[in-house]
């Protein structure tokens, strides 16, 4: 069994299944929440926080909640704001967040070091149409960070290679109802319509697993 690492978690169906495959490879996991100020996040982390009572996974340490508001960075934008959200026809590309994964990294790279955690894990899957979602870039991102704080820190992204049917299989005995995947949440459920909700039920479809899954629509 390996030492330590850092998970970057939202409260997704991926980073819900890494954090329960993490832990039977290391000996502590530490999952890190990123609060950036999006429209969701109150909906996601109160979705996180019951998937962690609920799912009691050995070995994960309690939850770190970071702050890095982006508002002044995104300005008005359907992620600060709610409206005109990526709806379920629209590609993957249209929910883009500028710099996200750059900046959830460098913050997580500075709690591995005071930590003294040398592995950050993050929940991309093989679909990932974006620049900071990579290999190459979680690779050189490690150098960078490396040296910059003179500690030594790599990223690995154990689902790279996995569409998210096969993840969703893999976690299959874990309360994946109690996982959060929307971008456009309504009195704190998932809305049903947007993108993310969209990819979430196609997931369960394709899985051949049933979704109970609370949906506002």
């Amino acid at each position: 069994m390996k030492r330590d690492v850092c998970a970057l978690v939202s409260g997704g169906l991926d980073s819900c299944v890494m954090l329960a495959e993490l832990a039977r490879r290391y000996r502590k996991v530490y999952p890190v929440f990123i609060r950036y100020g999006l429209v969701w996040e109150a909906a996601e982390l109160q979705h996180l926080k019951k998937f962690l009572r609920g799912a009691k996974i050995p070995r994960v340490q309690s939850l770190t909640v970071l702050g890095l508001p982006v508002h002044d960075l995104y300005g008005v934008h359907w992620s600060t704001t709610g409206r005109k959200v990526p709806n379920a026809r629209t590609p993957d590309e249209a929910v883009y967040l500028p710099g996200r994964n750059l900046l959830l990294l460098s913050k997580a790279a500075v709690f591995c070091a005071l930590n003294q955690v040398d592995t950050m894990a993050i929940g991309s899957l093989d679909h990932n149409p974006f620049p900071d979602a990579t290999p190459r870039f979680f690779r050189e991102f490690a150098t960078v960070a490396s040296e910059a704080l003179n500690f030594r820190v790599k990223v690995i992204a154990p689902f790279r290679a996995l569409p998210k049917r096969k993840v969703l299989r893999r976690g299959k005995s874990l309360p994946l109802h109690l996982s959060f995947s929307c971008i456009a949440p309504r009195h704190g459920l998932h809305c049903g319509r947007c993108n993310k909700c969209a990819e979430r039920q196609q997931a369960f479809k394709v899985a051949g697993i049933a979704d109970s899954t609370k949906y506002a629509k």
